[in-house]
């Protein structure tokens, strides 16, 4: 068992080529105004449809994400999101004996050897139930929402504007803030047109704005 705090992780595997030039000629089919297309027509264009709230082109662009370290606490509020493709680490075919865990940055520095103990505790307790020979996908019962996972999440820019304008809202819980602000500022630095209009407080976005 492992902490596994401050290691969170957001890797850009895939993402559509020349977006902005494909949406710009899907937007442009529902208009059959081909004839505007130039070198630099499509940020006008892109920005002119998010205005209007003709955002269904934009589902024509995909980028694909891997997260790493991060809590099941994390996960299972980020794959409620249905319009996208998920495929995470399983507690049923992966051994979770010596799970490494996230650290809430909301507990008291007071409290974190007692956090520790719990956590120790719970890893104990699996330990023991997969001894008496219950299956990894029964002893995951006592494992805890912090455990750490793994997971490649692939969806359009549409669902991905979604997506971020949710959860980096200051209500929205503190580690899948920090997830969706990382996955938007990869979003805006490769297709800055179609996530530009997005704004998120500089308290999440650090130095990188």
């Amino acid at each position: 068992m492992t902490e596994n705090n401050n290691q969170l992780k957001v890797t850009l595997l895939a993402i559509t080529p020349d977006a902005e030039k494909l949406i710009e000629e899907a937007g442009r089919t529902c208009y059959l105004s081909f004839d505007k297309i130039g070198a630099n027509s499509a940020s006008d264009f892109i920005q002119r449809l998010i205005k209007m709230g003709h955002d269904s082109p934009l589902e024509h662009a995909c980028a694909t994400f891997r997260i790493e370290n991060c809590s099941r606490a994390m996960t299972h509020q980020l794959v409620r999101h249905r319009l996208m493709s998920v495929s995470q680490q399983s507690q049923r075919y992966v051994d979770e004996k010596n799970f490494s865990f996230v650290i809430p940055q909301t507990l008291p520095a007071k409290d974190v050897d007692e956090f520790l103990a719990d956590m120790e505790t719970i890893r104990q307790m699996y330990k023991k139930w997969r001894e008496k020979g219950l299956k990894r996908e029964d002893a995951r019962f006592v494992l805890p929402n912090a455990c750490t996972s793994e997971l490649v999440i692939t969806a359009n820019f549409r669902e991905w504007r979604h997506i971020i304008k949710i959860r980096t809202s200051p209500k929205a819980q503190w580690e899948i803030r920090i997830v969706c602000t990382e996955i938007f500022k990869i979003l805006k630095k490769h297709s800055p047109d179609c996530f530009s209009d997005i704004q998120i407080g500089k308290e999440h976005l650090g130095d990188s704005q």
